[in-house]
């Protein structure tokens, strides 16, 4: 189905062959019968003994994982190959066998899932993807709404009347500032990723 991300996934036995073999599809560098099979639209990565080829279709992926178990059979490797498929709402490539959801509830359960995945990574010790930045009024202020943010059990951090609160996901980044702009007029939220520079320098650049 056109719009679909499709990935055949190979892992070997042997990671120097991984190498070769994983060069010689990034490159095309391959026998004319298996290039015209494999096509111009597969994009190939490597990361040490795994290998992924990305498609459009399923179609192309089932005809990448037949080109790969032949050229590992000539190279003699032994691979594990699968197909999986990208699910957006999750946010996860999982076995193609499983379909992608249907209705607004199966995306919701699977926005969900992602959801609580993310909330097992930064309990293990991961980052929040997102952050809700907050200048409040005045210092009294910003300790007033640290206590409330603490209450409900919120990771927040404050450096006088700045404050930074943590989220899984944009979403619920966007819900928290919406929120927090009714709850504090006199105030600016706003809203970013996490892979922007430090809060504090955001915080700094941006209004001081």
């Amino acid at each position: 189905m056109a719009g679909e991300d499709w990935r055949c996934e190979v892992e070997l036995d042997d990671d120097a062959h991984g190498f070769s073999l994983g060069e010689r599809l990034r490159s095309l560098d391959l026998d004319d019968e298996a290039r015209r099979r494999l096509g111009r639209h597969v994009t190939v990565t490597r990361d040490g003994s795994r290998l992924f080829l990305y498609t459009n279709t399923r179609e192309e992926a089932d005809e990448a994982v037949r080109v790969v178990e032949e050229l590992a059979a000539g190279d003699r490797l032994t691979a594990e190959i699968r197909i999986t498929r990208w699910h957006p709402a999750e946010e996860e490539w999982k076995d193609a066998s499983l379909p992608l959801p249907r209705t607004e509830g199966e995306r919701e359960a699977e926005r969900d899932q992602l959801e609580a995945r993310e909330r097992r990574e930064v309990e293990a010790g991961g980052g929040y993807e997102w952050h809700v930045h907050v200048r409040a009024p005045d210092g009294a202020a910003a300790e007033e709404l640290e206590r409330r943010l603490r209450e409900q059990q919120l990771p927040v951090q404050r450096r006088w009347r700045y404050l930074t609160v943590g989220a899984l996901t944009e979403e619920d980044a966007n819900e928290l500032a919406a929120r927090l702009s009714e709850e504090m007029p006199g105030g600016t939220v706003g809203v970013e990723p996490t892979d922007l520079p430090s809060p504090l320098f955001v915080l700094a650049r941006s209004w001081l």
